[in-house]
């Protein structure tokens, strides 16, 4: 069984617990998750697959149970410890009775003010998880006892850090304010020199805040959120999907993005990118 990102919402929805973050905290996090698959072996007994497209920001792994699978692109791995995982790229996990994963999904890596990281150097593979996590915090999360405790611990340790480098927020809170400003009003296709301008800084700043906090330029990141939220609507409603309103020129506009977004050619085999074309070319011999 494959449940595949879009299209299977409830399995996401349903088997992983989240904690979606607030206040100083949420300019770095996404949400807390962590697998929760024990009512699921008995029906799949030996096992299944989750499917992530591509998308912004990072995710650190930290293995609470057996070994597990991850394919990313074309590189599948053997996952027995713990890892940083770098979201813009495919994935897919397989997962077998005794796996259960805790992780963050953050858009921007705190880690950026006690490391001099440049998240432009990470893609396309699984990278160990020591370097940008002391291997004692993740000994407490791994002994902690329930989900609700290890959300507990990380936000403290990640709050703590916030507020010791609060004076160098700045370019994250620009970053991450023209993201959520772009995904609220649809506004994808704003050029890097308008968006610059808006905080009185040079286009060569703006790219560099971009690169260092999400490993990508603005257009690249702006054009992530945007294919992922038009997908999403086309799946989920697409009844009611329209191409303008994510400043498509047209249909065709749109599907070229999707195919390009989800077409790579080592992961051709891979039926999901198969299903959304369908759903999305069904939507456009409809509204031809």
């Amino acid at each position: 069984m494959q449940h595949i990102e879009f299209v299977h919402s409830e399995h996401f929805e349903n088997n992983y617990h989240r904690h979606y973050v607030s206040g100083p905290l949420s300019l770095f996090v996404d949400f807390f998750w962590q697998t929760k698959f024990e009512h699921l072996w008995q029906k799949y007994p030996d096992g299944f697959s989750d499917v992530l497209f591509p998308n912004l920001g990072y995710s650190y792994l930290i293995n609470l149970g057996s070994p597990y699978e991850m394919q990313i692109e074309q590189n599948r791995q053997h996952v027995k410890g713990d890892g940083f995982l770098p979201r813009l790229n495919n994935i897919e996990a397989f997962h077998k009775p005794g796996n259960l994963l805790f992780g963050i999904k953050f858009k921007v890596s705190p880690v950026i003010f006690e490391k001099k990281i440049n998240f432009s150097e990470y893609s396309g593979t699984m990278f160990p998880l020591s370097y940008l996590i002391d291997q004692s915090l993740i000994n407490e999360v791994k002994h902690s006892h329930s989900f609700e405790k290890r959300v507990q611990l990380l936000s403290q340790q990640y709050e703590q850090m916030i507020e010791q480098y609060k004076g160098s927020l700045q370019p994250m809170h620009i970053v991450t304010e023209i993201l959520q400003q772009a995904a609220i009003n649809n506004s994808f296709e704003t050029s890097v020199e308008e968006l610059a301008a808006r905080y009185n800084i040079s286009s060569r700043t703006l790219q560099r805040y971009f690169e260092a906090g999400t490993g990508v330029s603005s257009k690249q990141a702006l054009q992530v959120l945007r294919i992922r939220k038009a997908v999403s609507h086309i799946v989920s409603r697409p009844q009611t999907f329209h191409y303008g309103v994510y400043s498509y020129y047209d249909y065709s506009h749109f599907y070229k993005h999707l195919r390009q977004f989800l077409q790579k050619e080592n992961l051709a085999h891979l039926q999901p990118h198969l299903q959304l074309l369908q759903i999305a070319r069904k939507k456009q011999v409809q509204q031809q």
